[in-house]
């Protein structure tokens, strides 16, 4: 069974028009997972790791860029752990108090450092950006799969050239299958 948002790779650029500016490729009425397929199967790595980062859900996509990001750098030293286990924190209890936590963290992070972006993604995944007495404005939807995008891109510099195409592809692979079948 099926668990995609959207029934046109054209309704997801419609939904998310920050999305457009970021993919060279051209919406089409496909099925997503098979723009995405073809995107990948074209060497279209950067468009297609944008494309599936707002496909997923905000928990999916950050589940999903976790385990990318894991998977592109290998162990991660211990004095930079706190970021992804704020994310994955959120992923397995998505409830405020962590939420806030991994936003913490990813706010005081290193803005290059794709865990801080892991962290970032799972804090604006709701809540507020800006909580005054009589305003209060929502976090936008596209924050979360932007810092997933850009938490995967970054880790991608790790990898060395020879195993790029691989390693990336194997990420997409596992992001659409979280996108159909959630597992």
């Amino acid at each position: 069974m099926s668990r995609l948002r959207f029934v046109t790779a054209r309704a997801l650029f419609e939904t998310f028009p920050q999305s457009v500016t970021r993919i060279a490729a051209q919406p089409t009425d496909e099925s997503p997972l098979i723009f995405l397929k073809q995107l990948s199967a074209q060497h279209k790595i950067d468009d297609a790791i944008t494309f599936c980062a707002y496909l997923l859900p905000r928990r999916e996509a950050v589940w999903w860029a976790c385990g990318c990001v894991r998977a592109l750098l290998g162990e991660i030293p211990e004095s930079r752990a706190a970021a992804v286990a704020a994310a994955e924190a959120w992923v397995y209890d998505p409830d405020d108090e962590h939420r806030r936590t991994a936003l913490d963290i990813g706010t005081r992070g290193d803005g290059n450092d794709p865990l801080s972006w892991l962290a970032l993604g799972a804090g604006w995944s709701g809540g507020t950006l800006l909580a005054q007495p009589q305003i209060s404005v929502p976090v936008p939807a596209y924050m979360t799969p932007r810092a997933a995008r850009i938490a995967i891109l970054l880790s991608a510099r790790a990898v060395k050239p020879q195993q790029y195409l691989t390693r990336m592809q194997a990420c997409i692979v596992d992001g659409a299958r979280l996108a159909e079948t959630g597992l």
